[in-house]
């Protein structure tokens, strides 16, 4: 007979459920907890007052008008302030670094524009500068408990060695072990595909929360992908998995930087939607910013513009349809610049769509832009770098808790 899980494993559990609980859906009530998470008060007491001695949680009195006459029950609130994490967005025009603290709130962030050209090692130092500084400002005896960043190109799962980059040439350098050296924090830096992450914040977070299935797709100058599956992200064997801007939708089409033509990347990135409306990036102006002004001009009757965005939608809807085909989603959600893109050729994608995609698949899935704007990318990596400590919350912070922990200086 096979021995049923031991008590601490049942414990450590539901310590991290109900961590994960109102880290994500904010704070609640012992009385909401309990009926949200199928556990009797005691229970929920016992966890709360653990993860309260470790300095996860608080537990206070409700606020507000809508308090219930009798004994009140108490609330239950992330320590966003005392226990944060790392987040770190590299983009092709942007760096972006937050200090996310529990429950999502970010407390403060850096960001800097980046040349495309810049070295790699200027990179590195730029997000090294900036963590310090928002680790500088952290209240005395808070813990970061974790740190990610999500890069636009492949990355290795095993060892976050970055494999393929072909709109941003990190070369040999490793960022999460360079960066985990300069930050001299003692914990990690996980790297991760800038869209996967997007897939895993709006899963959570954003457009897709309560869809288990679902498909982000995210534009910068290329174009990438993360697949969630029954609520867990695809990540394929080696974590390459969602690399939907190298789906072919034009055989012999344009070349793309993996070496192959007609890639979905290659025939609705930027510099295709650029190229086709006869236009090209200002100096000192943003690749979104440019693809902005095309979809800004179409609306404005740029017939030029129109004409671009008409063939790229063409394309995406392709693209669309071959995956609405495949994966059977409940949603696609559009991120980037293809959050602009989708907006302006919504009805020539779904036009697409409608034409290319089977019935059956096609007929409930939902097109949506996502809610998370801009930030997507970098919700997605707090969220990954919360991971560890939402599994396993007490053991976590009981490693990385020392009598010295200060602010670095």
């Amino acid at each position: 007979m096979r021995a049923g899980p031991a008590p601490e494993e049942i414990r450590r559990h539901n310590l991290g459920t109900l961590l994960r609980f109102v880290h994500l859906r904010g704070p609640a009530s012992r009385a909401r907890l309990a009926e949200s998470l199928g556990l009797n008060r005691s229970t929920i007491m016992a966890l709360t007052s653990d993860l309260t001695a470790a300095g996860l949680v608080r537990e206070e009195l409700p606020r507000g008008p809508g308090r219930r006459a009798g004994r009140p029950s108490l609330v239950v609130r992330p320590e966003s302030t005392r226990v944060y994490v790392l987040a770190f967005d590299v983009g092709v025009d942007r760096l972006v670094v937050a200090r996310v603290g529990l429950g999502g709130v970010v407390l403060d962030r850096r960001e800097a524009a980046r040349s495309r050209d810049a070295d790699p090692s200027d990179l590195v130092g730029t997000l090294a500068a900036g963590a310090r500084s928002l680790v500088r400002k952290a209240d005395r005896g808070a813990v970061c408990v974790g740190a990610a960043l999500a890069f636009p190109g492949t990355v290795r799962r095993s060892d976050d060695a970055i494999m393929f980059g072909p709109n941003l040439d990190v070369g040999d350098v490793h960022l999460g072990d360079a960066l985990s050296r300069r930050l001299g924090l003692g914990i990690p830096v996980s790297v991760r595909n800038d869209a996967n992450l997007g897939a895993l914040a709006e899963h959570e977070r954003g457009a897709g929360v309560g869809c288990d299935n679902l498909i982000y797709l995210h534009g910068d100058v290329g174009v990438g992908g993360g697949i969630i599956v029954g609520g867990r992200l695809l990540g394929g064997d080696e974590g390459f998995g969602g690399e939907i801007g190298h789906m072919v939708v034009n055989p012999g089409g344009r070349p793309c930087a993996c070496g192959a033509r007609g890639c979905l990347e290659a025939e609705v990135g930027e510099r295709t939607l650029l190229d086709l409306a006869g236009r090209e990036a200002a100096p000192g102006q943003s690749g979104r910013d440019a693809v902005r002004g095309v979809v800004d001009a179409a609306d404005r009757g740029d017939i030029v513009a129109r004409e671009a965005l008409h063939r790229v939608g063409n394309r995406l809807g392709l693209g669309v349809a071959n995956l609405v085909n495949v994966f059977n989603p409940g949603m696609v959600v559009f991120g980037g610049t293809l959050r602009d893109i989708y907006l302006g050729s919504a009805a020539q994608v779904r036009s697409v769509l409608a034409t290319n995609a089977l019935a059956a698949p096609r007929e409930r899935v939902k097109l949506r832009t996502t809610e998370l704007g801009d930030d997507t990318t970098l919700v997605g990596a707090a969220e990954f770098a919360f991971a560890e400590v939402l599994a396993d919350p007490v053991q976590v912070l009981t490693r990385l808790r020392t009598p010295e922990d200060t602010p670095v200086s």
